[in-house]
This record gives C-alpha cells, sequence and structure tokens, in this order.
C-alpha cells in the first residue's frame, strides 16, 4: 500500500539559499530510490521560508528506508534547523 507524506518545512531566513542548494541533490537521489513514485519539494510563492513538500513511495520499507537515508545524508544535516510539519497516511 502506497505511503504518502504531505506538509511543509519552515526554513530560517539565513538558510534558504543553502537549503535551494542542497534540494537539487537530494531530489535526485530521492527520486532515485526504488520504491518513490513521486517527490516534490517547492518553495511557496508568498513565503519564501515555506516549502511544500509531497513524498509518495509504494512501500512501507521504502518510505521507511528514504527515511533513515535522509537522517544520515548531507541534507539531513543541512536541514537541522528546520521546522518540520508533515502527515502520513496510507494511500
Amino acid at each position: 500500500m502506497p505511503i504518502i507524506l504531505t506538509g511543509h518545512i519552515n526554513v530560517p531566513v539565513d538558510e534558504i539559499q543553502a537549503i535551494k542548494d542542497a534540494l537539487v541533490i537530494h531530489t535526485k537521489l530521492s527520486r532515485q530510490e526504488p520504491d518513490c513514485i513521486a517527490f516534490d519539494v517547492t518553495q511557496d510563492e508568498v513565503d519564501p521560508t515555506c516549502f511544500h513538500v509531497y513524498e509518495e513511495f509504494s512501500t512501507r520499507a521504502g518510505f521507511e528506508k528514504h527515511q533513515q537515508r535522509v537522517k544520515a545524508s548531507d541534507w539531513g544535516g543541512i536541514t537541522s534547523n528546520v521546522t518540520r510539519h508533515y502527515q502520513v497516511s496510507e494511500k
């Protein structure tokens, strides 16, 4: 059963550019994961500190493997100061 994560992150103003730069590699690596169906992070047009997140993985195991990879990745370190607001559901 597919797992979907939706929500947003709030990024400190002085870290926006670093987040945007790191997001290119993070998105590429995430989309290459075998169970990744969709992976999109987009900056809000009105509030530049808000990035909308949508992730979909074909299995819970794939989703959990992604979460573990993220925690150990450069992205995990670069985003240590962001505030995450996520909901995870099964499709």
